[in-house]
């Protein structure tokens, strides 16, 4: 009978239960921004104080000022901050931000990669993540 009373509570269309699925990968996805835009931060500020923890290669093909990525990586990680921010506030806009500033920051990574590889290989990652829960189909939307 007490399973009964838990299975009653929510009879109908099980809207619901697909609302709940919906705002698990939204908020996944705010969280793996914040994350990965907080770090990118802190990428950008250690580029500009041109401090000893990058070591760039030589003769790579994405040869860049390390300063000046520096301040692309402070950017980028500030908006990516902010729209996931705003994607925890549940505001709409930030769904197809949050995918194009992690595409950006995806590109931002891979040629970042001489400076600091497996950093930027797990951003990578974490943005591909971002943008798959971003995209993920809603079954809330369908109807």
């Amino acid at each position: 009978m007490a399973s009964n009373v838990s299975g009653t509570r929510h009879h109908g269309t099980g809207a619901q239960a697909e609302s709940t699925w919906a705002t698990s990968w939204t908020v996944a996805a705010a969280v793996l921004m914040t994350f990965g835009g907080i770090m990118a931060i802190f990428q950008g500020i250690a580029a500009i104080a041109e401090d000893d923890v990058f070591v760039s290669t030589r003769n790579f093909t994405y040869e860049f000022s390390l300063t000046g990525w520096g301040w692309v990586h402070l950017i980028l990680g500030a908006l990516v901050t902010a729209a996931g921010i705003a994607l925890f506030q549940g505001a709409t806009w930030a769904r197809m931000v949050g995918v194009a500033l992690a595409g950006l920051s995806m590109i931002a990574n891979f040629v970042w990669l001489p400076y600091y590889p497996v950093w930027s290989i797990v951003l990578i990652i974490i943005d591909g993540f971002i943008i798959w829960a971003l995209c993920a189909p809603r079954r809330e939307s369908r109807a």
